[in-house]
């Protein structure tokens, strides 16, 4: 059997790219590579696996002309991949779930706390040499503790999200599937550790101080957060967002923030990361970090780690411990 042949669009931490050299041949672009030419690498036959990330797109069109076995993505997200087409082709896919629930989750209380308390504003305040002593009403913020956070979405890291929060004695409400879709039986709910309500799409937008995202994209859930959801919220309120960015239309939330109808907004993610769409940035109630969710140097190697182990599985012909679409597999006889 011939070494199999890995694309790793861009390096992976350790211990991830020692065990895909001591499994087969790597090739890692001097760049990354563009939409052409990772069309080409994965059309040309000279890869088995394609190492990827977030921002590598596989759309229908390389996917159908690819001759890999299978695309190993770094992340647990795979909205950069067509699954129905990959999985047309025989190309199997793997993520890297459950190991970044505790940082993202870790991360959303991050954003709420530090856009309820003005954080980054006061640091720059201190920085630029404007703090000249106590101030009653210097850069009074909202409170946390006691306040309402509504999840949007309730996976693992809402979950996680929400047994910080409950530290906060916020009141914590969460819609599983918005805007419609499958409710928790009583007993799941009563069975939580920590006490939380389910409630409707529009009660949960409504009610809530604090709006934190977690669910996946989805053509269901892209712009689920609009200009009627941003309008339906308090004032008051502040939105944050560790999931996905176009989730949030995010030409209507600088609107609403810039009209005063909201108060504030923290965001890891955006609708067309890096970019940030014009207005965003000069909003100084909006905390913005650039996608650092995952962003431990625990996690990602662990992640690198979980994603070497996919990779290495599809080169030898079998399916990988993380598969997004096993059904895949029938295509191609890999058992």
């Amino acid at each position: 059997m011939a070494e199999p042949a890995f694309l790793v669009t861009y390096p992976i931490p350790e211990p991830g790219l020692s065990m895909l050299r001591a499994a087969g041949r790597v090739h890692i672009p001097a760049q990354p590579p563009t939409q052409q030419e990772l069309r080409d690498a994965c059309a040309s036959g000279e890869f088995d696996v394609v190492v990827a990330q977030l921002s590598d797109g596989f759309d229908a069109e390389l996917l159908g002309v690819a001759k890999i076995a299978g695309i190993s993505n770094y992340a647990v997200g795979y909205d950069n991949i067509d699954v129905p087409a990959a999985t047309a082709n025989g190309v199997l896919i793997g993520n890297t779930p459950g190991v970044l629930t505790d940082a993202t989750a870790d991360l959303a209380m991050l954003l709420i706390l530090a856009t309820a308390r003005r954080a980054i504003e006061a640091d720059h305040f201190t920085r630029s040499g404007q703090f000249t002593g106590w101030k009653p009403e210097l850069l009074l913020g909202q409170d946390v503790s006691g306040a309402t956070l509504g999840l949007v979405g309730f996976g693992r890291i809402a979950r996680a999200t929400a047994q910080r929060a409950a530290a906060f004695d916020m009141e914590i409400l969460f819609c599983s599937h918005p805007p419609a879709g499958r409710t928790l039986d009583g007993a799941e709910v009563a069975a939580l550790p920590y006490r939380a309500h389910q409630v409707g799409w529009q009660e949960l937008v409504a009610r809530s101080d604090f709006l934190s995202v977690h669910v996946p994209l989805a053509p269901s859930t892209k712009h689920l957060i609009d200009a009627d959801v941003l309008a339906a919220m308090k004032p008051t309120a502040i939105l944050v967002n560790t999931a996905r960015g176009p989730i949030v239309d995010e030409a209507a939330l600088v609107a609403t923030l810039q009209s005063g109808h909201l108060a504030g907004a923290g965001l890891d993610v955006y609708e067309n990361e890096p970019q940030l769409i014009p207005g965003l940035a000069d909003l100084p109630n909006v905390v913005l970090l650039p996608h650092l969710g995952s962003a431990t140097t625990k996690v990602r190697a662990r992640m690198a780690e979980l994603c070497a182990e996919n990779a290495i599985a599809i080169a030898k012909g079998q399916v990988p411990p993380h598969c997004v679409n096993p059904e895949a597999a029938r295509n191609t006889g890999v058992s």
